[in-house]
């Protein structure tokens, strides 16, 4: 647990200082990371975030006001608002995570087929938690 928190930690020390070159928050930055894997809706978001919706609502309107993301109608359910990344938030996520430096510099340390192994460690890890 103890390497989980230190890691932890230094991967979100990392993109905090991403995000921010960015003029992005902490929490803006993350709603694109988690948007980068499909829209959401923003119960889902604020689930996924662990934050009240009307805080959900205020990140995703700021995102939304510099084009980074737009809202769009839910094709299952048309009185839920899907959130999607626009090209422009999808280019600014991945300007992010490119500045990652510190997290780039040690993933880079693994080779390929032990990125992939330690990934799926991580999805079994981390299985229990609510997708988007």
């Amino acid at each position: 647990m103890e390497l989980f928190s230190v890691t932890l930690a230094s991967y979100y020390g990392d993109f905090t200082v991403a995000a921010a070159s960015e003029n992005l928050t902490p929490s803006q930055g993350k709603t694109l990371t988690v948007l980068r894997r499909g829209a959401a809706s923003m119960s889902a978001l604020a689930t996924t975030l662990t934050c009240d919706a009307s805080n959900m609502t205020g990140i995703v309107d700021r995102l939304e006001k510099r084009g980074l993301v737009r809202r769009e109608p839910s094709p299952s359910d048309r009185r839920v608002k899907n959130v999607a990344l626009t090209e422009d938030g999808e280019r600014v996520i991945d300007t992010i995570r490119g500045k990652m430096h510190h997290t780039v510099a040690g993933l880079e340390q693994l080779s390929p087929q032990e990125r992939d192994t330690l990934s799926a460690l991580l999805e079994r890890v981390f299985a229990t938690r609510p997708a988007v």
